[in-house]
């Protein structure tokens, strides 16, 4: 599914038209490479298709954008796997890992950079609103990061507090990539709105699915390690349900899971999601934000037939495998 993603052609051929330098190689060929590694590309499509939803005729205008978005997202994944201590991003090696965190630093700064080289080349009458919702974001984004380092510290968030953080971290920049798109076709605030809002619910969906996906995923088309979440104490939807529903015997045995470093580690945090059908509650969790994603496309006042690849979209993510 997610490789017939609308518009993913005309993003790729664009971005295959960038060219970076070759020098100093330890500068450019880490950026080189965690762009190489693709991924799913969902957010730079999402401008595209904020793009066409009210007027295709602008798309070509987008894709200098949508790259925008691209390269920012590539940039928080390589400061957040050296923050993180993952050894896996899309299957591979993570770039501190292939380099170290010196290098990976740098070169993500400097993909931050690009970002905004690429924010430039957009219509000049889109730039002002452009430029105030990408930073606004990009801040954003930032403060998810920096509560989710936060919560590490923490033996209690409550579930409002994790839904926050990762509509900050994760959430922000799909509706950010989707009104974008919507900015460049100047659709009215109102749609705009709407459609960011979509954006941002179908997002925290995303990342309620990422967090079932690190327990029960296939490790052969997740990506990255299965139980990674549980080794590191995560936080996670899961967690923190778990935390609130636990009698006082497992609280204790929860309390030394956390301090257990031996491989038995995820098979007795997965017996005790079992217990309390934590599974389920994330669920349920996942499927009202997907809910009201839904709601807010609906009430965007287009035809319903300009829907469908957003709609499909959705549908996709939220069945997602990997």
């Amino acid at each position: 599914m997610f490789q017939e993603l609308v518009h993913a052609k005309d993003f790729k051929t664009y971005l295959d038209q960038v060219d970076f330098p070759t020098y100093p190689a330890n500068l450019y060929d880490p950026i080189r490479y965690i762009l190489s590694l693709a991924g799913k590309r969902i957010r730079p499509s999402l401008v595209a298709m904020g793009t066409a939803l009210f007027d295709e005729t602008k798309i070509a205008s987008s894709l200098p954008a949508a790259t925008a978005i691209e390269y920012f997202h590539n940039f928080s994944l390589i400061h957040d796997d050296i923050m993180d201590k993952a050894p896996l991003r899309r299957g591979k090696p993570t770039v501190h890992q292939k380099w170290n965190d010196s290098v990976a630093i740098l070169s993500g700064d400097a993909l931050l950079v690009k970002a905004y080289e690429e924010l430039a080349k957009c219509p000049v009458e889109n730039m002002v609103a452009l430029l105030r919702l990408f930073n606004k974001t990009a801040l954003e984004v930032c403060e998810g990061q920096q509560l989710d380092m936060d919560f590490e510290d923490r033996e209690w968030v409550s579930e409002t507090e994790y839904i926050e953080m990762i509509r900050l971290k994760t959430s922000v920049l799909l509706g950010c990539a989707l009104q974008m798109g919507a900015i460049i076709a100047q659709a009215n605030n109102e749609a705009q709105t709407l459609l960011y809002e979509f954006g941002v619910n179908l997002g925290i969906a995303f990342q309620l699915q990422d967090d079932l996906l690190d327990v029960y995923g296939n490790p052969e088309t997740f990506g990255k390690q299965i139980g990674g979440d549980i080794l590191s104490n995560k936080k996670t939807i899961l967690f923190v349900k778990l935390k609130e529903l636990v009698n006082d015997e497992d609280a204790l045995l929860l309390e030394q899971l956390l301090v257990d470093g031996s491989e038995d580690k995820i098979r007795k945090m997965k017996a005790l999601y079992t217990k309390y059908d934590i599974e389920t509650l994330a669920v349920l969790q996942k499927e009202k934000f997907t809910a009201i994603a839904y709601e807010k496309l609906a009430h965007i006042a287009v035809a319903q037939d300009k829907k469908a690849a957003l709609y499909g979209l959705a549908d996709a993510l939220m069945h997602r495998v990997q």
